[in-house]
């Protein structure tokens, strides 16, 4: 289940959201990663068509097992790799940046080495 890194940041986005939020829209969306509307329209479209998300007649939008799935592979990547740079000695903001740009890239066996390395 591959996915382009545009589509594996939006949808780890959406997750992020969806655990502050009571419900995620695309203006959210837009908002946090200061994006125009119009881009973010683009990209739920897609992914809509790749049934990684539904929304709704209202406007939000939910996760499909798929999109969860991606997402929450991600965003533990994010996590895990931040907090490994960190420890390292790493600026906290400059970790998290590089822990964005890693987490595309990684093959699932380095990541399994650094996750049990640091765990």
């Amino acid at each position: 289940m591959h996915v382009n890194e545009s589509a594996e940041n939006y949808l780890e986005t959406i997750l992020v959201l969806s655990k502050r939020k009571p419900v995620v829209r695309s203006v959210d969306i837009a908002e946090e990663l200061n994006f125009k509307k119009s881009s973010v329209s683009v990209a739920m479209k897609n992914l809509r068509e790749k049934k990684h998300i539904t929304v709704t007649r209202e406007g939000f939008i939910y996760l499909t097992p798929s999109g969860r799935e991606i997402a929450e592979m991600i965003y533990e990547r994010h996590e895990l790799l931040t907090l490994w740079l960190t420890r390292l000695g790493v600026d906290e903001h400059i970790a998290a940046q590089d822990a964005c740009k890693i987490e595309h890239v990684i093959s699932k066996e380095s990541f399994e080495a650094i996750k049990k390395h640091i765990k």
